[in-house]
């Protein structure tokens, strides 16, 4: 019997074994050094965990979860050069290391190669995968343009922010296991319930992740408290925020968004204030928990192997519950 944790670990040894570089270097080396960065693994770990619930032959999955986790090292690899960001895992970014031109084209080649491995199955099921593979693709990338548009946008509302994140987020988590399902031959139904578990675990985390940015522990969180405030960035709290917020509350937050100079600790604490007024965190956290238990209850249904679905279950509430 499999656990997830078992899953991880094939997929870790899986990823040592495959052989990136090849001629040209140029192209090849920062797709191995991306792909070396590490992670949890979540995507092709999922997809395994799915095709176990219906068939012990996880091996045929092993090939498609790879290629979700090359595709998701792919839209990094684009994301930080759009976010000219320097650091990726404690490690300088492929443009920086290299150069944008060289991002631009070894990302280019990851969603190539993520497509080869994706293909790697048996044709009874290639149709059905490469199609999900394909929508799930340009729906990530629907996100990230909705994600940019925000940042100049002024009229952007709650439901605009959560159709971002489940194109973004979402939908690759809930790729991930309806394709290991395929792949397992489960029927249509638990497929789309796997889904929906997935797509709404997506939501629930991004949500929590915007909630440990303003509420969570610096050393548990493993990243700066605040970013999100310092950035002026449209999540749900400050979406919220802006939409429940009246008279002297609403000028308050709406000087600190506008501010060009200011003291970074300042901002946080006093719009953390604001939000603590306006009970925004209990929102987060209500519409975390409603989330999660859509999932659950998608889950629940779910006629497969009863020891993987609550591997999954227990997954899912380790992924929420990230010190809070």
């Amino acid at each position: 019997m499999y656990t997830i944790s078992d899953l991880q670990k094939l997929v870790e040894q899986e990823l040592e074994k495959q052989q990136f570089v090849v001629e040209p270097k140029g192209l090849y080396e920062p797709i191995e050094y991306v792909m070396a960065m590490g992670g949890k693994r979540i995507r092709p770990t999922l997809c395994l965990s799915a095709c176990y619930l219906f068939n012990d032959d996880i091996k045929k999955a092993m090939k498609p979860g790879i290629s979700l986790e090359i595709f998701h090292n792919f839209t990094l690899l684009h994301d930080d050069i759009m976010d000219n960001a320097d650091v990726r895992r404690n490690q300088p970014t492929v443009h920086k290391k290299w150069d944008e031109n060289t991002g631009i084209l070894s990302g280019d080649a990851m969603l190539i190669k993520a497509y080869q491995y994706a293909a790697e199955i048996d044709g009874q099921h290639l149709k059905k995968v490469l199609d999900l593979f394909s929508q799930t693709a340009i729906e990530v990338c629907e996100g990230q343009q909705y994600d940019m548009e925000f940042e100049t946008r002024h009229d952007v509302k709650v439901d605009d922010y959560l159709t971002m994140i489940r194109l973004k987020t979402a939908v690759l988590l809930a790729a991930s296991l309806k394709t290991g399902a395929i792949i397992g031959g489960a029927s249509d139904k638990d497929a789309d319930l796997l889904y929906e578990f997935g797509e709404n675990i997506g939501l629930a985390f991004q949500l929590q992740d915007d909630f440990l940015d303003v509420y969570g522990n610096i050393e548990t969180f493993g990243k700066a408290i605040g970013g999100d405030i310092v950035a002026n960035k449209k999540t749900f709290l400050l979406l919220n925020a802006l939409q429940l917020a009246s008279g002297s509350l609403h000028k308050e937050l709406l000087t600190w968004i506008n501010a060009v100079d200011f003291n970074a600790h300042e901002k946080i604490e006093a719009v953390r204030k604001i939000y603590n007024s306006l009970k925004v965190d209990e929102l987060a956290k209500e519409k975390m928990n409603f989330y999660f238990e859509k999932a659950i209850a998608s889950l629940n249904e779910v006629k497969g192997r009863e020891s993987m679905k609550e591997e999954l279950r227990e997954f899912a509430v380790k992924l929420i519950q990230r010190s809070r």
